[in-house]
């Protein structure tokens, strides 16, 4: 049923066009608000299903966009978004995970060019079993959040 709901909704929107299937594995609209020409960092959200009946796990990614690209989450402390470093993000059988604002997301940091709505952004999602799968990031509309003032410590 998750998975006739899941495809309704790819139907019935444009995100359709812009998703891939690696193995067991439905990737959903890698995309990222446009950064502005002078940030040093930018989120990239990406949805992810697992089709299988394999445990699977993204454990990280790299992006010739960016020095160092890392999976983190928003922890909201005494009022303040701050994003922690994550090590890794399951993915159950059956299960769709979500990177999205204000939630798991990707973080390119140490941004090496810049990048313009419509861009299409290389990057590599790393997972436990399925390996390497090269995606790219669309570069969508800004949604007006400063995503680089964020706090993103490691502690």
């Amino acid at each position: 049923m998750k998975r006739l709901i899941l495809s309704l909704i790819l139907l019935a929107s444009p995100l359709a066009a812009h998703d891939q299937m690696s193995g067991d594995l439905h990737i959903i609209h890698p995309s990222m608000p446009q950064p502005l020409a002078t940030a040093r960092s930018a989120a990239g959200y990406v949805t992810i299903s697992n089709e299988g009946d394999t445990p699977e796990e993204l454990i990280g990614i790299r992006s010739p966009f960016a020095k160092s690209t890392t999976l983190h989450t928003t922890i909201f402390e005494d009022g303040i978004a701050r994003m922690r470093p994550l090590v890794g993000v399951p993915i159950a059988p059956g299960e769709v995970i979500n990177l999205e604002p204000g939630g798991m997301h990707v973080m390119f940091m140490g941004l090496t060019g810049t990048a313009n709505e419509g861009d299409m952004i290389p990057a590599t999602l790393i997972f436990r079993n399925a390996g390497e799968v090269a995606v790219e990031f669309m570069v969508d509309p800004a949604d007006g959040a400063d995503h680089s003032r964020m706090d993103h410590s490691n502690h």
